[in-house]
């Protein structure tokens, strides 16, 4: 039985397919700004878990990266390609660092210069719980969590024009991350929409549309306009452009795929979110690891691939609550740490560069003589992207309580 708090709880979860888009609906759905280009996109990775940063950037250049990683470490570029636990080497960036050999999908993109890579990434906070670092992350306000969430804060004020389907998640509910005043969909993956009973569905509508309450009544029209675009653009079939291979990429190239049809179908699409799972390896991490980075680094490239063209108007960005220990644990794995990396992709982006100050591994350099210290704050990162990709010039609304610096220079003009 449907029911308004199980239909919209500030926003609406639909499942959803997608394919092009019917004159009709061209208003409501305009691609483009006042100014007749095409609308940039920011699309956010959550890695959930606290991915170890240290295997996926590989720091070979450090000696005690191999000290201090014995069984786990990947090894340095050169050495035998049966060498190491991920039966290869790492993939030489500039000399210093090497991508693991999981990633060899992204080194495309490093070469193409639309890859950036930031190191020593985080949160200020100190957590190494799980619930509170994602919420921290997710809500952009470390060690004070807000109900809504900074992708959600970074949208601008919503005008006529503006599509029902302007911020997608992807997932059965809304994550933190786009909760908030803006009108945000959670979109699970599937490639149908249809409710069992259409009177059961007109009903509904009618009842959003007449209610005084302003938290449902604007959101419950989003709801069910973004149902009807939905529906529409589902009626034709999708075919990946450029053969990208989506299905190596798992439950994230499914996820990928979708935003990628959604954004093909011109239905105004401004932001997205994806998340992936299980990077919380505390044993036995080579072989969990070494599997998901062939997916993940797959998922990405087969988007890219895909976008062709479109990604000159798109930004994606990966983040993890927090990293690992330096240090690897008794059961072949890590524990929970600090520092980690972001990746950023798009054609937009000044890539094949290592951004951020590397602070060494040594002892004394160790975030609490065991983690990689963070050096540049998460939200230093996520502020350039939401300013040039979303064009929010309030940081400060966006990011509460803090302050930008110089920035890292991440996107071209």
């Amino acid at each position: 039985m449907l029911t308004r708090r199980s239909l919209l709880r500030g926003s609406a979860v639909v499942m959803t397919g997608a394919g092009a888009m019917p004159g009709w609906l061209a208003r409501a759905a305009e691609a483009t700004d006042s100014a007749g280009a095409r609308k940039k996109i920011l699309i956010a990775i959550f890695q959930r878990g606290a991915a170890d940063g240290l295997n996926i950037v590989v720091p070979f250049a450090e000696k005690r990266y191999y000290q201090m990683r014995p069984s786990i470490a990947i090894a340095a570029p050169g050495a035998s390609l049966n060498t190491g636990p991920f039966g290869g080497p790492a993939i030489d960036l500039d000399g210093r660092f090497g991508l693991n050999p999981g990633l060899e999908s992204l080194k495309p993109l490093w070469d193409r210069k639309q890859l950036a890579i930031v190191e020593a990434t985080g949160s200020p906070d100190p957590s190494r719980s799980h619930f509170d670092a994602q919420d921290y992350m997710e809500s952009g306000t470390p060690g004070k969590p807000t109900s809504d969430g900074w992708l959600n804060r970074a949208l601008a004020v919503p005008g006529p024009e503006t599509s029902p389907l302007r911020a997608i998640a992807m997932g059965a509910q809304l994550p933190r991350t786009l909760r908030g005043e803006r009108s945000a969909i959670a979109v699970n993956n599937t490639q149908t929409f249809q409710l069992a009973n259409q009177d059961t569905a007109g009903i509904l509508e009618s009842m959003y549309s007449a209610t005084r309450d302003s938290r449902l009544g604007q959101p419950g029209k989003d709801a069910f306009a973004a149902m009807k675009m939905i529906r529409t653009v589902n009626q034709q079939p999708y075919t990946p452009a450029q053969n990208a291979q989506y299905q190596q990429g798992g439950e994230l190239g499914r996820n990928l795929q979708q935003v990628a049809r959604l954004i093909k179908a011109n239905v105004g699409v401004e932001a997205a979110f994806a998340e992936v799972d299980g990077w919380d390896h505390h044993g036995n991490e080579s072989n969990q690891l070494q599997n998901m980075l062939r997916q993940f680094g797959a998922a990405l490239a087969a988007f890219s691939t895909d976008m062709g063209d479109r990604m000159e108007d798109i930004v994606l960005v990966t983040m993890s609550e927090f990293g690992r220990t330096a240090e690897e644990n008794g059961n072949g794995g890590t524990d929970h740490g600090h520092g980690n990396v972001m990746l950023v992709l798009g054609g937009r982006v000044a890539g094949g560069k290592i951004y951020g100050d590397w602070p060494g591994l040594e002892k004394e350099q160790l975030n609490e003589g065991r983690d990689l210290a963070v050096t540049t704050d998460f939200r230093a990162v996520l502020s350039e992207l939401v300013k040039g990709q979303l064009g929010q010039k309030d940081l400060t609304h966006v990011f509460p309580g803090y302050r930008a610096g110089s920035p890292l220079g991440l996107l071209r003009a």
